[in-house]
């Protein structure tokens, strides 16, 4: 039975998301494959200490930062600033190194930014024989050292035109860089409900007449909601708030001229966006995905605050005309009227993506596998002597 490790972090919930939505792919696809998740933190972190230290997970650290707004306080930072500083590359290789000696995959795909130098010389030095390939869960790279590594001889499986132009320029085999019509999204968001909309909309105590916004920050929420909530007091919204129970509280509180719905964590997110007419959100590479699946058209924000691997994400929103992009989100109002006015120009551009990456990438996968000469076969010739002496 073949093996496959798909290596992910609970950062933003996207890398995750991603991870088990291609899983279900292979599984649906390949009934003789085994697929393991591997959350990469439990592999480097058995014991917790990271948290117990610093009070959070290394992958919540993202989401406690949107959460309260990217603040957090001062010495939890320099904690959390002291223990990333401890976890040297020599001691995620080796770390890494063992646990692959032990648990032999047949391949590698890391779904993981940052630390791909370290766990591609780690997987080769376990056995140079395994295919490894990083799948960009963002729609382009963020150099150096984010995605993609030059000069290593792994594949790259990317989303976009310009991701896979980025590694096409730092690979020597072209031929390791797949590209693929998207993003990787649930396959539950290509699942037409046939929803009565006028129904179900009268179900949850909204008017199937006003236009509606479905406004999502990820699975923890953030406080920006508040602002928007308040500032489109008169906008029929549907507000996803995640785990964050005291948002939904706060916002099922808040009076409002236009009907609303607050809901918490839930795994119905595609049924709630094809009841939308528009959404509202950071530019995260999967929720932006999921949306335009929905033929949503989006607003969203880039400033100062953006985080920097998802600006480009803004500028792939304007030059395909997907929506708007604000300065801030006190703007939001006239994002609103922009795209409500202009809703029929915005849905045709939304309508012209195709996205099948997660049904596309377990097929590249197969390939990679079937490939006669492994590329990660010349891993240990691309390392230097004192480099593998460094890390053995």
């Amino acid at each position: 039975m073949t093996t496959i490790d798909l290596v992910y972090i609970n950062a933003g919930g996207g890398h995750r998301s991603a991870a088990v939505a291609l899983e279900m792919a292979i599984r649906e696809q390949y009934k003789d494959w085994q697929v393991r998740l591997v959350n990469l933190f439990e592999v480097l972190d058995p014991q917790d200490i990271f948290r117990r230290t610093t009070g959070v997970k290394p992958e919540d650290y993202y989401n406690v930062r949107l959460a309260r707004g990217w603040t957090l306080g001062l010495a939890q930072e320099l904690r959390i600033l002291q223990m990333l500083i401890r976890l040297s590359h020599k001691s995620l290789v080796s770390q890494l190194r063992r646990h692959w000696q032990a648990t032999r995959p047949d391949l590698i795909v890391s779904m993981v930014p940052n630390f791909n130098r370290a766990m591609y010389q780690a997987a080769m030095l376990a056995n140079s024989q395994v295919p490894y390939a990083t799948i960009l869960t963002d729609l382009a790279d963020f150099p150096p050292h984010f995605w993609i590594e030059p000069d290593q001889a792994q594949h790259f499986i990317c989303g976009t035109p310009r991701a896979a132009a980025q590694a096409r320029a730092a690979v020597r085999d072209q031929a390791c860089v797949h590209e693929t019509s998207g993003m990787i999204i649930n396959p539950a968001f290509y699942q037409d409900l046939k929803l009565n909309r006028r129904e179900e909309m009268l179900k949850l105590g909204l008017d199937p007449d006003r236009p509606t916004g479905m406004v999502m920050f990820g699975g923890h929420g953030s406080r920006v909601m508040r602002g928007i909530s308040k500032r489109l007091d008169d906008v029929q919204l549907i507000l996803a708030c995640g785990h964050n129970a005291i948002l939904a509280e706060h916002l099922r509180n808040m009076r409002a001229a236009a009907p609303r719905l607050v809901v918490g964590f839930t795994s119905q997110i595609s049924r709630y966006m094809q009841l939308s007419d528009f959404f509202i959100g950071k530019p995260g590479p999967g929720s932006l995905s999921e949306a335009v699946q929905q033929g949503l058209p989006v607003i969203v924000v880039r400033n100062a605050w953006t985080m920097p691997q998802e600006r480009y994400n803004t500028e792939w929103i304007e030059e395909n005309g997907f929506g708007v992009v604000l300065d801030s989100f006190k703007a939001i109002r006239a994002g609103v009227v922009q795209v409500t006015d202009h809703i029929d120009v915005y849905r045709a551009g939304v309508k012209r993506i195709r996205n099948r990456a997660v049904f596309e990438i377990p097929e590249i996968l197969e390939r990679i596998l079937a490939a006669p000469a492994r590329v990660g076969v010349n891993l240990i010739q691309h390392l230097g002597a004192a480099e593998r002496l460094h890390l053995s």
